[in-house]
């Protein structure tokens, strides 16, 4: 590790894992859940926890820190206030991570950062379930002096897939600016514009890159879904019955978030897109994804200008909260083309904390075979073991230190098996 590592790596994050639902009923972690109250009716929601209202409420509401601080009790009143007097509520964070890998072919570390800034103002809201909301995230990603970034780390080791994918070199970009329908008194919600669809296809409970798991495989979606950049898109999603839920839409394949403007032309005169179907059920819609099922399946059209040819899949999700410290998964998927990383993906692990919004363990296997269409033909499994312990220092600031073995890395012909050592932090405001 570079010595002067620790002086920048002054960051971290909140994040509560065993939350419920979204921002409407004192929850985190939900993909379509709901609120319900003597005075409003239960809202649907296609948000996982990295969606804008969904992060909000986790960093405002849903962390239990080991020292309590209040050196800026003052600044997070006045942000209480624009949301009840103006229905305009933000926040943003600073991330930096930091990955070593014990073998490589090229670069053996990298570090970068990234700031997001984020928001939505609420335009109206009738009492009973029905909002309307406009939604904004926009980002900067840098990499650190002569250093790659650890979304590109795995590619110089060999591996067919991402140590941590969001961290990258891009630079600014708009990664959010939707129209978020709540509609039916709240029983369907429609999003529409600039979105970014790993915030609502194959959500699960751990799927937060900036909080949970480093890896692809476990932290964002599944590796077999080549899921496209953000972009222009349209999803529509709510309950069939009280526990029964249906999530479909549709994305730009090409967009480029560095350049949103060009997603105009791309979005209506190539029309690639991505597509993507999803049922579910919840035991309860106030626990949302603690004890979930859902099927998800996805088609992309053939790129063109990429090369990339048309493709399929489907992919099967199974959470399951065991006790108030415990919560596991079983996830699967398959590719049939399409350009993802792995065709087929089988992930199990499951997470432990005391204390809902405090300190986190983690702890996921993954075996995938790489998609023959985007790597090449005969190559070998790859075995995936991560374990990573979140501690959440103060209500704003949490470190994460990490390790990932690698057994049989695809596109390495000189190792056999590899360890990644990261750690992580994000300070949140």
């Amino acid at each position: 590790m570079k010595p002067w590592l620790l002086s920048v790596l002054l960051v971290g994050a909140p994040f509560d894992t065993l939350a419920q639902g979204n921002p409407d009923c004192e929850s985190s972690a939900a993909h379509a859940c709901a609120s319900e109250t003597e005075d409003q009716p239960r809202a649907a929601s296609l948000a996982g926890p990295e969606q804008v209202e969904n992060r909000l409420h986790i960093d405002s509401n849903q962390v239990v820190p080991l020292f309590p601080s209040t050196f800026a009790h003052a600044y997070f009143d006045w942000k209480e206030r624009q949301v009840e007097n103006n229905g305009f509520s933000f926040g943003g964070d600073y991330s930096t991570a930091y990955l070593y890998a014990t073998e490589s072919l090229g670069a053996d570390d990298a570090f970068s950062g990234m700031y997001r800034l984020f928001g939505s103002w609420k335009a109206h809201d009738d009492g009973q379930g029905n909002s309307g909301a406009l939604i904004f995230k926009a980002e900067h990603r840098h990499a650190f002096g002569g250093d790659i970034a650890p979304g590109s780390l795995g590619f110089e080791t060999g591996y067919a897939g991402l140590y941590l994918p969001p961290f990258s070199d891009q630079g600014g970009r708009l990664t959010n600016l939707y129209w978020r329908q709540r509609m039916n008194g709240g029983k369907l919600v429609f999003i529409g514009g600039f979105v970014d669809v790993t915030d609502y296809v194959d959500v699960y409970m751990l799927s937060s890159p900036w909080t949970g798991f480093f890896n692809f495989a476990f932290s964002t979606g599944s590796a077999s879904i080549p899921v496209p950049n953000e972009g222009l898109g349209l999803s529509l999603g709510g309950y069939l019955n009280d526990n029964l839920y249906l999530i479909g839409g549709f994305a730009d394949l090409n967009s480029n978030p560095t350049d949103p403007l060009e997603g105009f032309d791309t979005f209506f005169s190539d029309r690639e897109y991505f597509k993507h179907l999803e049922v579910g059920w919840n035991s309860t819609r106030e626990t949302a994804f603690l004890n979930n099922v859902h099927l998800t399946l996805w088609h992309v059209d053939e790129m063109k200008a990429a090369g990339n040819p048309s493709g399929w899949g489907v992919n099967i999700s199974w959470s399951r909260q065991f006790t108030e410290e415990w919560m596991g998964f079983v996830r699967a998927g398959y590719a049939d083309d399409g350009g993802s990383l792995l065709d087929t993906s089988v992930s199990i692990g499951g997470a432990w904390q005391t204390v809902p919004g405090g300190n986190q363990l983690g702890i996921a296997y993954n075996w995938g075979e790489p998609n023959a269409t985007t790597w090449g033909a005969g190559l070998s499994s790859q075995k995936t073991l991560e374990l990573f312990y979140r501690i959440q220092l103060w209500k704003e600031i949490a470190i994460t230190p990490d390790v990932q073995y690698i057994r049989d890395p695809a596109l390495n012909p000189v190792a056999n098996d590899l360890w990644v050592f990261g750690l992580r932090a994000r300070l949140a405001f």
